[in-house]
């Protein structure tokens, strides 16, 4: 990712007295420009003045001291991690859950969250799976009493290399006092969420060369029976087309499904607008830059939302995920095939929307005898269940009364 700045001056004559506030105002132009254009650290005091001075402030010297290479969102946050539990892993796993979790007011959901995803999955899947949990506090006592407690429940994962518990100094943190108050939130709540932008762009950044892939979950979650092979069946059924961010749950930043390679990306972007607006927010712009224009949503969800206060100021959310789903088994693997059809298609619901793992459905105009829809596999492949639904919840008359399916062999 590149930032192109393109400058056209336009200079005119003006009376002498105009000429020295003109000036000043081009010089502060042009040294807040050199800041984000420097290499290395940037600390000294006069430029740091000059940066909070200036109408787009980046608020903290500390946020550039994160930095090496303000343009460089290939590579990892300079960042010092403190192992709490665990150790780093001899090999790549298939997939890492990612967790960030604070000390909260009232409730605290985090051993029954770990609890879920180790239970939920078979001896098999957590071979290919590594759960790491950031404890994100600066109340470094909470995070020590915490993590004595997670090391007692579940020593034998932290041994066998699938749990990791870590911890980002408060020292790497950007400043969280004098923050924009965009939407006009309250101040103890923009730095709420500002602060949880920084704690998952630090868990993101950790978990970078860990897994082919990552999972974003919220510290407060149920999961279905036997998640990841749902997961791996949806991912499987999309190669071949591109992809940024899969979504396993509606709500919030739950069950969101990256390909590790973006990760420094995604943490360079939620540290460079943290204070700008909430995580699930920042994270749609950021799927829409790298070119993925529309959610991908499956269904049903693959995890549930139990919290019942909230991290902020211990209120109640009782916010439910209505299509999850205990037994996640029925959800199709769809492997990659072409499809064909002489079915007249209505608007844009084209042929591929009947055989997507997506929340969408091909729409044809009414078919008459003789009209075909055909699905020819990219690879031979073994069947063992078809299933077929015509219809939907809001037009149920619109359905294939008669019809016939057959089944070639190459």
């Amino acid at each position: 990712m590149r930032l192109l700045w393109k400058c056209l001056d336009k200079m005119r004559c003006f009376r002498k007295r105009s000429t020295i506030p003109l000036l000043g105002v081009l010089i502060t132009c042009l040294l807040f420009l050199n800041l984000f254009i420097e290499d290395g650290y940037v600390l000294e005091e006069d430029k740091r003045q000059l940066r909070e001075n200036s109408i787009h402030q980046l608020n903290s010297e500390r946020y550039v001291h994160t930095f090496k290479d303000i343009s460089n969102f290939s590579g990892t946050i300079n960042v010092t991690y403190r192992y709490l539990a665990g150790s780093p892993l001899p090999r790549k796993k298939y997939l890492t859950i990612g967790l960030s979790s604070v000390k909260r007011k009232r409730g605290n959901y985090l051993m029954e969250t770990i609890k879920s995803i180790f239970d939920q999955s078979s001896y098999e899947e957590l071979k290919e799976i590594v759960v790491v949990v950031h404890l994100a506090d600066f109340d470094l006592a909470w995070c020590e009493s915490l993590v004595q407690e997670i090391s007692r429940k579940f020593a034998h994962h932290i041994i066998a290399g699938r749990l990791l518990v870590i911890h980002a100094p408060e020292e790497y943190y950007p400043s969280l006092d004098g923050l924009k108050r965009n939407y006009n939130d309250p101040e103890d709540r923009v730095r709420f969420r500002s602060k949880q932008n920084v704690d998952y762009a630090f868990l993101l950044n950790f978990c970078t060369n860990l897994s082919d892939f990552y999972m974003m979950l919220e510290d407060d979650v149920r999961c279905s029976r036997n998640f990841l092979t749902a997961m791996k069946k949806v991912v499987t059924s999309r190669e071949g087309s591109y992809w940024v961010m899969l979504e396993f749950s509606k709500l919030g930043y739950i069950g969101k499904l990256y390909h590790s390679k973006d990760l420094p990306r995604l943490a360079h972007f939620l540290l460079m607008f943290y204070q700008e607006m909430p995580c699930d927010w920042l994270l749609i712009h950021f799927r829409g830059l790298l070119a993925q224009k529309d959610v991908i949503r499956f269904k049903p969800s693959l995890f549930q939302h139990i919290g019942y206060y909230s991290s902020y100021k211990g209120s109640e959310n009782k916010l439910k995920d209505d299509d999850f789903e205990e037994d996640s088994f029925d959800i199709p693997d769809n492997p990659p095939a072409s499809l064909y059809t002489n079915i007249n298609v209505f608007e844009k619901y084209d042929a591929t929307k009947a055989y997507s793992n997506v929340d969408e459905y091909f729409w044809g105009k009414a078919p008459s005898t003789g009209d075909f829809f055909v699905i020819v596999f990219e690879k031979s492949a073994k069947i063992s269940k078809i299933k077929i639904i015509t219809g939907t919840e809001d037009r149920q008359n619109d359905i294939l009364r008669h019809g016939a399916l057959e089944v070639g062999k190459s």
